[in-house]
């Protein structure tokens, strides 16, 4: 197995000589309609730090080898012992699944409370599946903080339900919980072979691989039914051909073992679905098949239904997988790629499924020896590969990516990266079309410690080779990208050109620098690209190497946004540091989250930023001191903050005393503003004005309210944060 993470070591010297601007930007045009991106999932996750906890919220984050940065949206919530989260069921579920992390070395366990009452069951957790190094990937650091642990409750609970968990006496860090109404298991079907019947021990303390091979045997050209259970197998599983492996349902069902199947060939037929497999993979060796299923299946073949867990790879596969269909499975928990196609097969589909917290590609085809051809990557969603890409493309020809929902990408990955980058000979460079069709990608994009540089939401890379298929993206929406939102780059550091790029129909929403990164030379058509919330100059045309040519971004029309073009080849944009702001007068604080020491009823945090000033946040009563938080997304210099209550004349007049702190990470504040009285006055529009000193920098902005001449409590209806004086 390579190293993929390894792709990403890059020779990159001082960013070279401005070369030409693009045109201009013109009308705003909305992307064509699209089937939803995703997978459809028979569960629903709810974020911890939505939740109400005792314990205590961390980030968001973006650095690498930080809890916050490889959590779900970036944030999580600690619980130290006896504390506790409690999440509002958004739906009927007899059973949870827990993204969780603990510290190193550690395990325990969390109680779990079902509307205030205790369950006999609990919840392990433990750091044995974490923590994984990867040394000789060049920029890799300790990193695969969290883990997956689920539960079937035992009975059922509604919408509207209480479930808490509650530290033991462990750490554990909540991330996301994920809540189902799973079905009741499946009954055996007519003339399959079941492995109990050939010795299989359900109880898992037997060894049952030898029953498997007899039953896979007996049952060519049928079916081999697994029953409820947990089944212990202690070495892979090969000449598999021609049979269904079928269970009762993968919470009911499980197989144990980190080694599944293990082929090089078959003649395919091979049916998997409906069971659980669940390793015991504690680290990375690419040169270990410490996978689900490790070479080929063979035509013909599918694999549905299945919950893999705690594997090296979930699909490492090779030689002859023509038409193989992959579709309604979860993958978590992989300490490296969760499917990787490597070559030679055609017509491969993988759809619907749901894959979390792979330590390198989440979905990879990498053509090796042959092109993987006609093959699609469509409809799944992704969360939190902690090191490499969400979806990648090493060339293939005719190959499709199309309406998977990507999130929070890490480290050394983009959201989607469409690549030439070869790791091996011999190898076949994208050709033909490469459709990359109805993405959306959140929080996707991350600083490459080996470039010391930033990868977009969405990369072209010609890294080995010129970039010759013809590449169309086409109905794409990046929110909450970091860094750029589409990167067009030679990583290799050749200078090999990216062609024949169309980029059609896309939305890009607060991207942290600019929306296009070009460094390499070539050409790129943009048609109907609209950008809001632009963090710097909407496009940074610099060549990598230096003087190896210029990249052409040809105004196709309908784009609107990022018509700027960073002016400084010699220093990377910051995020939220733009030269100059693509508006510079817009209010920063508009829509991002907010939070607070307290609030009184439904005067939440969030009303302070929701664009209506009748509307308004008020914190606990009779409690001064009181907070009010918000996260600008990135760091800006802050000039003025313009504090609203609403104008109807029944406010009346009031001085609020108020401090204003600031803060870049989240955790250490500073004084920007000393406390001062101000008074708010319908007359004059209920509004007062803060100016901040020029050297103010800041992500977080707090205001402290100690005293209210009106009301005892803080209040505000808006609050407004602005780059100019």
């Amino acid at each position: 197995m390579h190293s993929s993470t390894a792709r990403h070591v890059r020779r990159m010297p001082a960013i070279g000589a401005v070369v030409a601007l693009a045109a201009g930007m013109l009308v705003a045009v909305a992307p064509a309609a699209h089937a939803a991106a995703g997978a459809t999932l028979p569960f629903t996750s709810v974020e911890a730090e939505s939740a109400s906890t005792t314990g205590a919220k961390i980030g968001p984050d973006y650095t690498q080898g930080t809890l916050a940065s490889e959590a779900s949206g970036r944030q999580a919530v600690r619980l130290t012992s006896g504390q506790r989260v409690e999440f509002t069921v958004p739906h009927a579920a007899n059973a949870v699944n827990v993204a969780y992390s603990v510290p190193d070395g550690q395990s325990g366990s969390l109680n779990v409370y079902v509307n205030g009452t205790r369950l006999a069951k609990t919840l392990p957790v433990t750091s044995k599946y974490s923590y994984i190094d990867t040394g000789w990937i060049p920029g890799a650091k300790t990193h695969h903080f969290f883990d997956n642990a689920r539960l079937l409750l035992g009975q059922n609970v509604q919408a509207g339900d209480k479930i808490a968990f509650e530290s033991t006496g462990t750490q554990v860090t909540v991330d996301v919980a994920d809540f189902e109404q799973v079905a009741a298991a499946a009954a055996q079907p007519a003339g399959s072979v079941s492995v109990v019947s050939k010795g299989a021990d359900p109880s898992g303390n037997g060894d049952s691989t030898q029953a498997f091979r007899d039953a896979i045997a007996a049952a060519q050209g049928s079916v081999v039914w697994i029953p409820p259970g947990d089944y212990r197998i202690t070495s892979s599983l090969g000449g598999v051909q021609n049979v269904t492996l079928q269970g009762a349902g993968s919470w009911y069902s499980v197989v144990h073992t980190s080694r599944f199947i293990d082929q090089s060939s078959s003649s395919g037929g091979v049916h998997i679905k409906d069971f659980a497999v669940i390793g015991e993979v504690t680290e990375r060796v690419d040169s270990s098949p410490d996978n689900f299923v490790n070479g080929a299946l063979g035509p013909g073949s599918s694999v549905s239904g299945m919950w893999i867990q705690h594997m090296k790879v979930g699909l490492w596969l090779m030689g002859n997988n023509d038409n193989l269909v992959v579709e309604n499975n979860r993958i978590l928990d992989t300490t490296a790629d969760g499917l990787n196609l490597n070559g030679t097969a055609k017509g491969v589909r993988v759809s619907n499924n749901f894959l979390r917290n792979q330590g390198d590609d989440a979905l990879a085809m990498w053509s090796l020896y042959s092109p993987d051809t006609n093959s699609s990557f469509e409809n799944n969603t992704i969360s939190q590969p902690n090191l490499a890409n969400g979806i990648a493309v090493y060339g293939g020809t005719d190959i499709s990516v199309k309406n998977n929902l990507i999130s929070d990408t890490n480290a050394l990955g983009s959201g989607i990266a469409i690549s030439n980058q070869k790791f091996l000979d011999p190898f076949n460079p994208l050709s033909g079309t490469i459709t990359v069709d109805g993405n959306t990608l959140v929080r996707a994009g991350a600083m490459n410690p080996n470039w010391n540089h930033p990868m977009g939401a969405l990369r072209v890379d010609s890294y080995d080779s010129a970039i010759n298929a013809t590449v169309n993206i086409t109905n794409t929406t990046i929110t909450d990208s970091p860094y750029s939102a589409f990167e067009f780059v030679s990583g290799g550091g050749q200078g090999y050109p990216v062609r024949n790029v169309n980029v059609t129909g896309a939305t890009v929403q607060n991207t942290g620098t600019v929306v296009v990164q070009a460094e390499a030379q070539g050409a790129a058509t943009f048609r109907n690209v609209t950008a809001t919330q632009v963090g710097a100059a909407g496009i940074y045309n610099c060549p990598y190497p230096a003087n190896s040519g210029s990249f052409t971004l040809t105004d196709g029309g309908g784009n609107s946004g990022w018509s700027s073009t960073w002016a400084d080849c010699s220093t990377w944009p910051q995020p939220g540091q733009g030269n100059p702001d693509p508006d510079p007068n817009r209010n920063l604080a508009k829509g991002r989250p907010a939070t607070a020491t307290g609030s009184q009823d439904v005067y939440t945090p969030g009303k302070a930023v929701d664009g209506d000033a009748n509307s308004y946040w008020e914190s606990t009563n009779n409690a001064f001191p009181q907070s009010w938080t918000v996260d600008l997304g990135s760091s800006y210099a802050v000039r003025r903050l313009v504090l609203k209550l609403p104008p109807s004349s029944a406010w009346g007049a009031r001085t609020q005393t108020i401090t204003v702190l600031g803060s870049t990470d989240g955790s250490a504040y500073s004084t920007v503003a000393g406390s001062q009285g101000y008074r708010f006055d319908p007359a004059t529009g209920n509004t007062a004005t803060v100016s901040l000193p020029g050297s103010t920098n800041l992500r977080y902005l707090r205001l402290s309210v100690s005293a209210n001449t009106g009301w005892p409590a803080g209040q505000f209806s808006e609050v407004e944060a602005y780059l100019t004086s």
